[in-house]
């Protein structure tokens, strides 16, 4: 069996800025051709010129994973332009700041269209093709609350346990064949997800302004740091992968008090903010 990414076909999500760029950047360098799909144009463009001038193959989709058919079309668009796919990276997502009661319907629906839909969408997709390759990969970013789930991320907490359990099930069901998948958890990765979370009118801007400030000391993995451990998980195919030592003791805290893990963690968390 060949490699899925030394020769292979990476279709990347979200590669327009944080850890998709540092991906689309780390497949690159390894020999990949590139698939880049990102809703920021401008963004998309810059990380494929990073990526041509390691030398990669690159195509520019700008795409919603939220719209259903655009997601449907891109298979088409990416075999003709690269004959085939051997790995996908489900890493587009989106944040929502505030509380379940400050939080619409219609906000709610806007996250779960882009953080679990549109990965699950984006399998459905391309499982065809990952079949018809002698190996292939998925790669599916949830997150370390698709471990935990604080106070205040209800929406954000939802897609990501329940893109976890789409993960794991899916894996079971794929297993012995050729499409491996590993499910992420990534804790505090230095990206923009926070600062470009959607703000809900109910929400007080200086509240959340002192709220993201805060909470951006947490933030200290380089996102090309989160890729390296990304890629050697796909390397070993491992079914599961934790990013960052707050992702592990997390994970652990949670399985040694299902129940009761939120109060001492609450307290570091506000220590570690302060």
């Amino acid at each position: 069996m060949g490699s899925v990414i030394e020769g292979g076909v990476a279709v990347v999500t979200g590669a327009g800025s944080g850890i998709g760029r540092a991906l689309a950047q780390r497949l690159a360098a390894r020999g990949a051709a590139l698939a880049l799909a990102d809703i920021d144009g401008a963004g998309l463009g810059e990380t494929a010129a990073l990526c041509r001038q390691a030398g990669a193959r690159v195509s520019e989709h700008v795409l919603d994973v939220a719209d259903a058919a655009a997601v449907a079309a891109l298979p088409a668009a990416v075999v003709a332009a690269h004959g085939g796919v051997t790995l996908l990276v489900n890493n587009a997502g989106v944040a929502l700041a505030g509380t379940f009661a400050q939080t619409s319907l219609e906000d709610f629906e806007w996250l779960m269209a882009i953080n679990f839909w549109g990965p699950v969408r984006m399998c459905k997709a391309f499982l065809p093709e990952l079949q018809r390759a002698p190996q292939a990969h998925i790669v599916n970013l949830s997150s370390l609350f698709g471990l935990i789930a604080p106070e205040g991320q209800v929406a954000y907490c939802a897609s990501k346990f329940g893109l976890r359990g789409f993960s794991e099930s899916l894996r079971h069901e794929l297993a012995g064949a050729n499409v491996g998948l590993t499910v992420v958890h990534p804790g505090g990765v230095a990206t923009n997800i926070a600062a470009r979370a959607r703000v809900p009118a109910s929400v007080n801007s200086a509240e959340l302004a002192e709220r993201a400030a805060r909470f951006s000391k947490m933030l200290s993995m380089p996102p090309q740091e989160a890729a390296r451990i990304i890629l050697a998980a796909v390397d070993r195919r491992a079914p599961r992968v934790l990013v960052g030592a707050d992702a592990r003791r997390g994970d652990v805290l949670q399985r040694l008090s299902p129940g009761g893990y939120w109060k001492p963690m609450k307290k570091a968390l506000e220590r570690a903010m302060k």
